[in-house]
């Protein structure tokens, strides 16, 4: 990676084909645009298809057309594969997530867990209020007894955790802290499927394409510090984290592609560009009423500092 390529202001979206967007996934695009496009920097199309069961190319379609009808665009990336750091389809990307597991595994930080989902929710580990679980390290080799697992499938490789705290500044909600093995557990990089686990290939993507901001759902908050971690193992600088609120409907739930009365096919056919970006605006702190608005609008109007420092936004 170049020293000029580092210097570049470069923010990305990278979204999971798995259906429409919602104005959730839209809220964080426009936002992640105007973060970077407010100092001069770059913006980044990724898609994430990592799991080929629930990824459509339609649906990567239909979400460049969507950005396009905001009137956002990217200036790398994208189903076309515009720039010099793809492809950009975490499918076609494999070799690369191999490579890096192949890193850690020399250095004797990975191992086969043969757990079963059932066995890691009966556990007496703790269990976190979003219903993870933190992994106990049952199958670390030192703990495991190789007469249990005989015969038994491995459902996972693990990456083993220091125990120590990772600390962070989120350009929302300010100093972080984690504590890996408290908070975290050995976590997956690998399924037993051989798909690769959104931690591994998140942070090898994000490296190698030179992105410098990474902002994105608050939900995912945790998730930083065990990238942060991964960054440091593989040799790498971490990205900039902001963690922006999660839209939620009026039961509090977060939105999602099942959503239909939010999703852009809902949108487009009763809303205008401008009045979603009106919407995208008020909501993020930016304009007193959600009046219609361009885009351009929005990038003069843009500060980081106005953005809700909370974790919900009912709409």
């Amino acid at each position: 990676m170049s020293t000029d390529r580092q210097k570049v202001i470069k923010g990305r979206f990278a979204p999971s084909p798995s259906g429409r967007m919602h104005l959730g996934n839209v809220f964080t695009a426009v936002l992640s645009w105007l973060s970077v496009k407010s100092r001069g920097g770059e913006w980044l199309l990724r898609i994430e298809d990592l799991d080929p069961a629930r990824s459509k190319r339609s649906f990567s379609e239909l979400i460049e057309d969507d950005l396009h009808w905001l009137g956002l665009d990217w200036d790398e990336g994208g189903l076309e594969g515009k720039g010099e750091c793809g492809p950009y389809c975490q499918s076609e990307r494999s070799e690369l997530y191999e490579r890096a597991l192949d890193r850690l595994t020399a250095q004797g930080l990975t191992y086969p867990c043969y757990c079963t989902r059932g066995e890691l929710m009966a556990t007496n580990a703790p269990h976190l209020s979003d219903g993870r679980v933190v992994y106990a390290g049952t199958c670390r080799p030192e703990r495991l007894d190789k007469g249990c697992v005989e015969g038994k499938n491995v459902r996972a490789t693990r990456l083993r955790v220091a125990e120590e705290e990772i600390r962070f500044c989120d350009g929302i909600f300010g100093e972080t802290v984690v504590d890996l093995s408290s908070e975290v557990g050995d976590f997956v990089v690998r399924r037993g499927d051989g798909a690769w686990a959104y931690q591994l290939a998140v942070v090898v993507d994000d490296a190698m394409m030179g992105v410098t901001e990474v902002m994105r759902g608050c939900d995912l908050l945790q998730s930083a510090a065990q990238q942060i971690y991964l960054y440091r193992l593989l040799g790498y600088e971490a990205p900039r984290f902001v963690h922006v609120p999660l839209l939620c409907n009026e039961a509090g739930q977060r939105l999602s592609k099942r959503d239909g009365s939010l999703n852009m096919e809902a949108l487009r056919k009763d809303m205008t560009a401008e009045e979603i970006l009106g919407r995208i605006g008020f909501l993020a702190g930016l304009t007193e009423c959600g009046k219609k608005v361009k885009l351009t609008d929005l990038l003069e109007l843009y500060n980081e500092n106005r953005l809700p420092k909370k974790e919900q936004i009912i709409v």
